[in-house]
């Protein structure tokens, strides 16, 4: 057994797994760490798929009780069925233009200088925006019409380009479209569910190829350590923005975006880039 190749799995879960709700770029931390630590070949292109799913399921499983009141009242119930067709509406943006253009951003625009550029500027954009005056009008997901959902489904298709984050496009759109931040906060998991599952399944499909039984360890390694770090950092980040900016992330983002293209240009670090 590789121990070394399981404590690389072992790390990468738990930053996926504190980054992917968080305004800061999973994807784009996945990239840089994974690159800096080596583990960047064609095998972990499927286990990054897998602790993404990890993720994901870490907040089917905080949200159970509601994710499952919908469930049995489709059809049937007024509310479960308004609920579902805003995840449907936000969803749309992302499923069609993910599907055009997925390989083409991910060929092009998957490399930690890219990432670096857009956790900057988007750490920029997050600042401009916390100096705006919100008046929210909607304070609960349930009081959302179809016109924010999509608008807010519009925000998230930007994360399609890695180091922007999914989160916090869809957090800072919310906030823009008249959201409270709780209910931008809470939007933005239960939109995370079908976009991230829709991208699981056709990754795991686009790379079907790749899955060996031999990787089994260290992709149980890499899922588990996802799914606890995401479960604790959703009631964290959910706690937290009930009181605060998102200004602290702003900053954050920037001073490492700024921290990768500073290690590049001295050369102390020879990042991919392409």
């Amino acid at each position: 057994m590789d121990f070394t190749l399981l404590s690389k799995a072992l790390l990468l879960g738990i930053v996926e797994g504190l980054t992917e709700f968080l305004p800061v770029s999973s994807t784009g931390h996945l990239i840089i760490v994974g690159d800096l630590i080596g583990y960047n070949d064609e095998t972990s292109k499927v286990f990054k798929i897998v602790i993404q799913l990890a993720a994901i399921l870490a907040v089917c499983w905080d949200y159970r009780a509601r994710l499952l009141g919908v469930a049995c009242g489709l059809g049937r119930d007024p509310a479960a069925n308004r609920f579902a067709g805003l995840l449907l509406v936000g969803f749309l943006p992302a499923a069609v233009l993910g599907f055009l253009f997925h390989s083409t951003i991910k060929s092009a625009l998957f490399n930690p200088l890219t990432v670096a550029t857009a956790l900057i500027a988007g750490g920029v954009l997050i600042l401009y925006l916390e100096k705006r005056a919100y008046h929210p009008r909607i304070d609960t997901v349930d009081a959302m019409r179809w016109p924010e959902a999509l608008k807010v489904g519009f925000a998230q298709a930007l994360a399609m380009i890695p180091g922007t984050s999914r989160s916090g496009a869809t957090i800072m759109g919310g906030l823009v479209f008249g959201l409270s931040r709780r209910a931008a906060a809470e939007f933005s998991f239960f939109l995370a569910i079908p976009t991230m599952l829709a991208a699981t399944v056709y990754d795991v499909y686009k790379n079907w190829a790749l899955l060996r039984a031999d990787d089994l360890p260290v992709f149980a390694v890499g899922f588990i350590a996802s799914f606890l770090a995401a479960m604790w950092a959703v009631r964290a980040f959910i706690h937290f923005v009930s009181a605060h900016t998102f200004v602290v992330f702003a900053w954050y983002r920037i001073a490492f975006g700024l921290l990768v293209l500073l290690s590049w240009r001295t050369g102390m670090v020879e990042w991919t880039t392409s």
